[in-house]
């Protein structure tokens, strides 16, 4: 699949339109902030190949206004693999919280009972039948300058999700687990919050 790829620095440009229904996925120097940094946003609209990624240059001083009106906005469906991971370095590097957020990663396990695998990776193998690379996952996206299979990667990694994301809402409604789905979503901002403030590892409703 030939990748359209839009990248910008530090920002969207103004007055994009996406559309009701956009792909995001996220890239880090790592997965523990304030030490790690987020590195790059990727979003791709329902039914198309264009992938626009914004890489932060300035890391020091996020400045993103235009990218987090889109965020923000309740009217767009914004679509992740593992929301968690990805709103907790947004929350903190844009200091915003993501607006009408689903998760393919919190599908998965609720619906793929006859499995234990819930990696994009294995998603996109069995209801898309196509195998992509993840060989360019552990790489450095903090460098100014990314190399082609970096940004090949990384649009990849939004380029299947809406479909992944209706496959799974398919299987969530045999099983009559959409409820269940939903009130999860509604604790997502809630296990940010405890994930920013040190519990992430914490089982805080356990008895112990």
């Amino acid at each position: 699949m030939n990748n359209d790829i839009k990248l910008h620095k530090d920002d969207l440009p103004p007055n994009l339109n996406l559309g009701p229904v956009v792909a995001c996925d996220c890239e880090f120097t790592g997965l523990n902030p304030p030490k790690d940094k987020l590195c790059l946003i990727q979003l791709c609209s329902e039914g198309s190949k264009e992938v626009h990624i914004v890489q932060f240059v300035n890391r020091e001083n996020y400045n993103a206004p235009n990218l987090i009106k889109l965020l923000t906005n309740n009217n767009i469906k914004k679509i992740f693999h593992y929301a968690r991971k990805d709103l907790q370095m947004i929350h903190w590097a844009l200091k915003t919280n993501v607006s009408n957020v689903e998760c393919t990663k919190l599908q998965s396990k609720l619906a793929r009972g006859y499995s234990g695998q819930h990696s994009y990776k294995t998603l996109v193998q069995e209801f898309c039948g196509i195998s992509i690379s993840k060989a360019k996952q552990s790489s450095d996206f903090g460098k100014k300058n990314l190399d082609p299979d970096q940004l090949k990667y990384s649009s990849n990694d939004v380029l299947h999700i809406i479909k992944i994301h209706k496959e799974l809402n398919n299987i969530l409604a045999r099983e009559k687990r959409l409820d269940l789905y939903r009130n999860a979503l509604e604790y997502l901002k809630v296990r940010v919050e405890l994930d920013l403030a040190g519990y992430e590892s914490t089982d805080v409703w356990s008895h112990e």
